[in-house]
């Protein structure tokens, strides 16, 4: 007796046992990388992960039980599969290369992780904002003026990247103000470092580091003065620039400085300097 039941053959149950083995052990390795990856995204003090790297283990796993399960039920191996499909697989990149592009460049975006949710980055200077979404194709930022927009991944990958959350939060901003040659830079200098220590007191800075005043070149127009000071999130960025500026305008028109060709220059993120032994800001 060749079947187990009235009208089904042996080799059909073998198959369908077989394929049921094959989606199972998918299903779960999917699920148990799925946990671990969740378990590190919601671990203590750790930025978010984007979700990309466990839907790709899932969407590799599931394709290849989709080809054994397919050589099982026409007799070939996985290879013939494999190259009987080649022309179709050709025909159909051809006519999706542009998505395959965006697709291809999420993978990588998700294997890299040079951002993640929730980190502030900057696409070759000209769009900022807070990352709320990384997807298969396209990723999606939240400016800091609320504006929601979405980027093929294909074109960030071909972008300068700044990212103003990683390794940490915090990060060295730089404002240039030129002054005249007719204040002496020894006054500047501890004018400047005035206004710096009076903008501390702003909640978006970070009270464990010290701004810098350096006077960096001299010129026709006046001479450069570079000030840094820290600043805690990129939230806090624009409020932090406008402290420092306040404090700057308050302390040259308290003790009178001639500001005749003034000149104030800003440089936002370009120095963001995490040093090994940098005090961690106050929670």
């Amino acid at each position: 007796m060749r079947t187990l039941l009235p009208s089904v053959p042996v080799s059909t149950l073998h198959n369908v046992a077989a394929i049921t083995i094959f989606y199972s052990f998918s299903w779960l390795m999917a699920r148990s990388f799925r946990a671990f990856t969740l378990r590190q995204r919601t671990g203590g003090g750790r930025r978010k992960a984007p979700k990309l790297l466990s839907e790709l283990v899932s969407v590799t796993l599931f394709t290849i039980a989709t080809m054994l399960a397919v050589s099982v039920l026409i007799g070939k191996s996985s290879g013939g599969v494999l190259a009987s499909s080649g022309l179709i697989i050709a025909i159909l990149g051809f006519a999706i290369r542009n998505v395959l592009a965006d697709v291809l460049s999420g993978i990588a975006l998700g294997l890299e992780a040079p951002f993640r949710i929730g980190d502030w980055v900057a696409f070759d200077t000209v769009t900022t904002g807070r990352v709320i979404e990384i997807g298969w194709r396209t990723t999606r930022i939240l400016t800091a003026d609320d504006t929601y927009m979405i980027l093929p991944n294909s074109q960030i990958s071909r972008q300068m990247l700044t990212n103003y959350s990683a390794p940490r939060k915090y990060y060295q901003a730089t404002i240039q103000i030129v002054l005249g040659h007719d204040v002496p830079v020894t006054q500047a200098r501890t004018l400047l470092k005035e206004a710096a220590k009076r903008a501390q007191d702003n909640p978006g800075m970070v009270e464990t580091q010290k701004s810098i005043v350096r006077a960096t070149l001299y010129s026709p127009e006046g001479i450069t003065y570079t000030i840094r000071y820290w600043v805690s999130n990129f939230a806090f960025d624009m409020e932090c620039r406008d402290a420092v500026l306040t404090a700057i305008d308050e302390t040259l028109r308290k003790h009178e400085v001639s500001r005749r060709g003034t000149q104030v220059k800003l440089v936002l993120g370009q120095d963001k300097v995490v040093r090994g032994e940098q005090v961690p800001p106050p929670a």
